[in-house]
């Protein structure tokens, strides 16, 4: 299992970045081998249209099972859903926070986009 959560910058440290689709990267973590690598998500930071879209299958085409996000849109949560990915939205300051809140169970998952598209 892997976990994808957006986040502004490289680390653990980094900060959670609130939008999903045009979030500047991914920390996409392995608790198995408690490991992570950085998805840069550059490409989509000023796409004119179908940023969530295309960041949904990027993070479905990485293996993650879990996403942690600020917000979800529509199209992109149905992309997400489509690939059996579980979304989660968070409020946490940084990585290991939302990380640290999934493992106690304190996330809770969405069963529907919680913003409307093109939510900047």
């Amino acid at each position: 299992m892997k976990i994808a959560v957006s986040s502004t910058g490289k680390d653990m440290e980094s900060p959670i970045d609130p939008r999903f689709g045009r979030a500047r990267q991914f920390i996409l973590f392995d608790p198995d081998r408690g490991a992570f690598e950085v998805i840069d998500n550059s490409v989509n930071l000023n796409a004119a249209q179908g940023a969530g879209i295309q960041t949904a299958q990027r993070i479905a085409d990485s293996g993650a099972s879990v996403l942690i996000s600020g917000n979800c849109g529509p199209k992109a949560f149905q992309v997400l859903s489509a690939a059996g990915v579980k979304v989660y939205t968070c409020e946490a300051k940084n990585v290991m926070e939302a990380l640290a809140l999934y493992n106690a169970g304190k996330l809770t998952e969405i069963s529907s986009a919680n913003v409307e598209g093109h939510w900047l």
